[in-house]
C-alpha cells in the first residue's frame, strides 16, 4: 500500500469559502522512535497513539520521521504501521541537525535530508514533505534560499507548522516526575498539556486572523512521546470541545498558505509567525523563538509539575 498523496486532492480542493465555528486543525507529529521508556513499551506507546487517531473518526495525521530514530527493522515496522493506516509520512532529516547554526552548510544539511529519505523513502507521501528540525530554516538569506532551491529541485514541499507548541517540554517534566514518584498522579500534566495547547491554538489562530480575511487550515505540531501515548485522545477531545474542527493532514496541506515562503531572517518558526514577522507590523507580540520550554517553566513550577 502506498502513502496517501496531497496530489490526490490538488490545491483546488481547498474550500476556503466553507464557514465553520472554530479553527480547522490537522495534527502533525514529529520524531517517532523506539527508545525505551517508562510505563509502557515502545510498541505499546506507538499503538496507543495510533488508536487515539482511530477513535476520532479515523483521523489522519502527518508523521515527520527522523531517520536515525527508526533505522532498524523494528523502526521500519513502525513506519509501515503509520503508512498502512493512511497517515502522511514526511522527512525530518536523518540526524536532526540544526540548520540555524553558522557551522552548518546547505550542502551538508541536504546530504542529511537525503540520508533520511533513504531510510523512509518507500513510505513517503507524494509530493514529498520535509520539516526542518527545530523549525529553523537558516540564519542567513543565502542559506535559506539555497535550501529552498534544493528542496524544490528534489520534489519537496515544506511541511510547515502553523501552531507551534512545547509538548516536548511538558513530556520531559512529566517523565522527571515519574522517575521520582512512579505512582504519581499524572492528571495535572494532562490538564496543563490541554491548556497549553489551547493557549497556543488561540494565539496562532488570532494571529492568522490579523493576516488573512478568510479562514486558513492549521497544522499543530506535537511529538511521538509518552505524553501523547497517555493523553492524545484527551487532547483531541478537548480541542473538539473548544469548537475546533479536526481535519486530515492531507486536507490541511491543500490550503495554498502552505506554499508561502516568508522573506525573513533568521528563517523558520511557525508559518503564521513568519508571515506576521514579514509584515513588520506585529513585532510587539512576536517573541523569539516562537516557542520554547522556558516560556512554560514558571507556569509548571507554580503548579508543582
Amino acid at each position: 500500500m502506498t502513502g496517501l498523496g496531497i496530489a490526490a486532492l490538488g490545491l483546488g480542493a481547498y474550500a476556503g469559502e466553507i464557514q465553520y465555528d472554530g479553527p480547522r486543525i490537522a495534527i502533525t507529529m514529529d520524531d517517532p522512535n523506539l527508545e525505551p521508556g517508562l510505563l509502557m513499551s515502545p510498541e505499546e506507546r506507538n499503538q496507543r497513539i495510533l488508536r487515539a487517531f482511530e477513535m476520532f473518526g479515523d483521523l489522519k495525521a502527518a508523521l515527520f520521521v527522523c531517520g536515525m530514530r527508526v533505522d532498524s527493522v523494528d523502526g521500519q515496522k513502525l513506519i509501515t504501521q503509520w503508512r498502512d493506516s493512511g497517515h502522511l509520512i514526511g522527512n525530518h532529516s536523518y540526524s536532526h541537525k540544526y540548520y540555524g547554526s553558522p557551522k552548518m552548510t546547505a550542502e551538508a544539511f541536504f546530504e542529511d535530508i537525503e540520508h533520511g529519505e533513504k531510510v523512509i523513502g518507500e513510505h513517503m507521501s507524494t509530493p514529498k514533505l520535509f520539516r526542518f528540525p527545530f523549525l529553523k530554516e537558516g540564519e542567513t538569506a543565502e542559506k535559506r534560499d539555497a535550501m529552498r532551491r534544493m528542496l524544490s529541485e528534489h520534489g519537496y514541499r515544506n511541511g510547515h507548522v502553523t501552531i507551534d507548541a512545547s509538548d516536548w517540554y511538558v513530556n520531559s517534566r512529566m517523565i522527571d516526575r515519574i522517575k521520582k514518584e512512579p505512582q504519581a498522579d499524572l492528571t495535572p500534566y494532562r490538564d496543563f498539556y490541554c491548556e497549553h495547547i489551547w493557549d497556543r491554538v488561540t494565539y496562532y489562530t488570532n494571529l492568522a486572523g490579523k493576516l488573512f480575511d478568510h479562514p486558513v487550515n492549521h497544522t499543530l505540531l506535537i511529538h511521538h512521546s509518552l505524553l501523547n501515548a497517555l493523553f492524545l485522545g484527551d487532547l483531541l477531545d478537548f480541542l473538539k470541545s473548544k469548537g475546533c474542527e479536526l481535519i486530515d493532514a492531507v486536507t490541511a496541506y491543500a490550503d495554498p498558505i502552505f506554499l508561502s515562503q516568508p522573506d525573513i531572517v533568521p528563517a523558520g518558526e511557525s508559518l503564521i509567525w513568519a508571515l506576521a514577522k514579514e509584515t513588520g507590523k506585529y513585532n510587539d507580540i512576536l517573541r523569539y523563538p516562537g516557542e520554547d520550554g522556558e516560556y512554560e517553566k514558571d507556569k509548571m513550577d507554580k503548579r508543582g509539575l
